[in-house]
């Protein structure tokens, strides 16, 4: 189904990495828990960073809500591109269904079809400026406050001169 996917876009398997979250298959394919995914986080960061890349597609719920860091399930966000920093790095990424709920669910499919469309033109997209930390946000706060602020008014001095 994937590949399928892929071709439909112009894209084969060689022109995409595809990493996971877990970096082995949990016993009997149960859904991961949240240390299984906490132990394997910093593998798929350094993935990103190492592979710099423009868009980043998610599949499925818990990529999603690892990657873009929000408790907000698949079906509420998927298909709608956002802005994130992944490994260091700001891209585009792109919440999808899995395409194993797609071979399970002829709607599904469609949805996912509409949404893989969209990858070519975000690819062409240029890559959103770096995100500001949150020291960055910090800072530019406290100038904002001091621009606010009027400057101090003269007072006079111990001996009646200003600023003595």
């Amino acid at each position: 189904m994937l590949n399928q996917l892929l071709e439909e876009i112009g894209l084969s398997r060689e022109d995409v990495f595809i990493c996971n979250v877990l970096k082995s298959r949990p016993p009997n394919n149960r859904d991961p828990q949240p240390g299984e995914i906490s132990a394997c986080e910093p593998y798929l960061w350094e993935q990103v960073r190492l592979i710099e890349p423009r868009v980043v597609c998610t599949l499925g719920n818990f990529a999603t809500k690892l990657l873009t860091g929000s408790p907000t399930g698949i079906t509420r966000v998927r298909g709608t591109p956002q802005i994130h920093e992944l490994g260091g790095r700001t891209v585009h990424l792109l919440p999808l269904f899995h395409p194993a709920a797609a071979l399970r669910t002829p709607a599904v499919k469609e949805q996912l079809r509409a949404d893989f469309a969209t990858i070519p033109a975000l690819l062409q997209e240029a890559l959103p400026a770096p995100l500001p930390s949150a020291a960055e946000i910090a800072e530019e706060e406290v100038r904002e406050e001091m621009a606010e602020q009027p400057p101090p008014a003269d007072q006079l001095g111990f001996f009646g001169d200003p600023g003595s």
